[in-house]
């Protein structure tokens, strides 16, 4: 036996998520006779049961998807504007928003699900909440990426005495603290999922769920009103998209920050990487070396306007970044936001690929934002609430200062690849700022090295941070790392060959001929493929 992951293939549809329980959920109404925005909406609802750490109902997200009956692109947008009462003037470092009630941005997940059953799904509201009601009441136990999570974050949070209390009896009652194999359940999350599926998202946004997260949130000292909640809206969008080895790209549009992925494709099209060694030092060095520029020209150039960002993907721009890619010279540049951050970022995504055999496809990437979030759980409703504002960019001298209504900038990047037409491939992964980074490494390995989709995604990859720092999955060479460094790099290996810290990769292909769907999950978190 090789020890990998076999290739997972299917007819009658495919989920990929970050956890199996979810998977089984989404394939779960696929064989109900949904499609795939029901499961899609089923396994993001289900991952706020079993990953409540990463992602949940009172986050936010985008949504990238092949819509079959219209033979075309969309995407749907999720993240609400920053929030009217946001008082940022109060803040001047990032870490100021890190957890509490004043790091609370306006949720957009549930409206997102809505929005896609209501405007494509087959089912009810109710059948696609179901399975996700049913984990959170019947419990489920905690799997090796989940342990680690509750096991690392329980000592973080005891340093907030006012959140503490709420989230403990929330997720271990009675103070028991949760390892492998520990029975979680959330009788609280199922009830509120509940009462979501009988009266619909405006329980959450416009009635008494929104009074009971607000009332909370402004006791321990929070702003958000329900006006916050009840601006709250949807917005259909048209795809980004460059082209990359025959494919076409599709990703949201600014205010989303999927742009430096797509810059980072565009300017290793130019080069030959399938001549070079895989894995070998020519080869890392261009990709990492892309992508600090492309992350440079995102952070220059924060959530442009259609003709900067135009300017940005231009021809002349592309080449100009392709002359300093090539020029031998070290590349230095930050890759978080305009102000150098003092330590690594805690955040913590999922994403989730969907295909059915009605010719739809859909990625999702959706977050809390850190660990638990802001660390708030709202008493009684099973609710953990993201800390979104910390990716608000309040640091005093930033062009890119955040200002309350403003759009928030939004490191995610859920894609759709098109070839000839036709839907070929959705991929997407958690990291932050890493997202625009290890997606762009995984499509090399899968489009210049022809690697298996899985293998694309096994393939080590690495994390670029500011200045020159790139820390790498220890499966490359010593040497190889060596060769870096001499080529200019702060290259580090990390102490393991599998870090999350390099993302958490779900993906669907497609092969137009055959109608096959093959899926990969990703095992550096608990990453699954289930099929109806």
């Amino acid at each position: 036996m090789h020890g990998r992951r076999p290739t997972l293939t299917s007819r009658h549809g495919m989920v990929a998520a970050a956890h199996p329980l979810a998977a089984q959920a989404g394939a779960r109404l696929l064989a109900q006779g949904g499609n795939a925005f029901d499961a899609a909406a089923a396994t993001a609802a289900a991952l706020n049961v079993v990953e409540p750490f990463m992602s949940g109902l009172a986050g936010m997200g985008f949504a990238t998807m092949w819509v079959g009956a219209e033979s075309r692109v969309r995407v749907l947008d999720f993240v609400p504007p920053i929030p009217a009462s946001f008082p940022a003037g109060r803040f001047s470092r990032r870490s100021d928003l890190e957890r509490g009630p004043l790091a609370v941005a306006s949720p957009g997940n549930l409206a997102g699900w809505c929005e896609l059953v209501k405007s494509y799904g087959r089912k009810s509201l109710a059948e696609v909440l179901a399975p996700a009601i049913a984990l959170a009441r019947d419990g489920f136990a905690l799997a090796e990426f989940g342990a680690a999570e509750f096991e690392e974050n329980d000592p973080l949070l005891k340093k907030y005495p006012a959140l503490y209390p709420a989230w403990s009896q929330n997720y271990q009652p009675g103070g028991k603290a949760m390892h492998l194999g520990s029975l979680l359940v959330q009788s609280d999350l199922a009830q509120t999922l509940g009462e979501i599926a009988a009266k619909g998202p405006d329980h959450f946004y416009r009635g008494a769920l929104g009074e009971k997260v607000v009332a909370h949130l402004q006791a321990l000292g929070g702003s958000m009103t329900m006006a916050d909640l009840d601006a709250v809206k949807t917005v259909w969008r048209e795809p980004l998209s460059v082209s990359y080895r025959g494919l076409d790209v599709h990703v949201p549009p600014p205010h989303c920050e999927g742009f430096q992925f797509l810059l980072t494709l565009r300017l290793l099209d130019g080069l030959d990487l399938s001549s070079l060694q895989k894995d070998g030092p020519e080869h890392l060095d261009l990709v990492y070396r892309a992508i600090r520029l492309a992350a440079g020209e995102r952070i220059a150039h924060n959530n442009p306007s259609p003709e900067t960002l135009a300017g940005i993907l231009s021809d002349a721009s592309v080449e100009r970044l392709r002359r300093r890619l090539t020029d031998g010279e070290p590349v230095t540049g930050p890759t978080e936001q305009w102000t150098p951050q003092d330590k690594e970022d805690p955040a913590h995504t999922t994403s989730l690929s969907v295909a059915d055999s009605d010719g739809n496809l859909i990625c999702i990437t959706q977050s809390l934002g850190s660990p638990f979030g802001s660390g708030v759980v709202v008493p009684g409703t099973g609710l953990c609430l993201n800390n979104f504002l910390y990716w608000a960019d309040v640091q005093t001298g930033s062009p890119n200062r955040a200002r309350p209504g403003d759009a928030l900038a939004m490191c995610m990047s859920p894609s759709i690849s098109t070839r000839d037409g036709k839907p070929v491939l959705a991929l997407g992964t958690p990291g932050s700022y890493g997202i625009m980074q290890t997606q762009a490494q995984a499509m090399v390995q899968y489009c210049d090295f022809g690697l298996p989709l899985q293998e694309a995604i096994e393939a080590p990859r690495a994390r670029l941070w500011d200045g020159r720092l790139v820390e790498i999955e220890n499966r490359i060479a010593p040497e190889t790392i060596a060769a870096l460094v001499r080529r200019g790099h702060e290259a580090r290996a990390f102490d393991v060959g599998w870090t999350m810290r390099c993302g958490g990769m779900q993906a669907v292909a497609v092969d137009p001929a055959t109608g096959i769907f093959t899926g990969a999950a990703d095992p550096r978190r608990d990453g699954y493929v289930a099929t109806p």
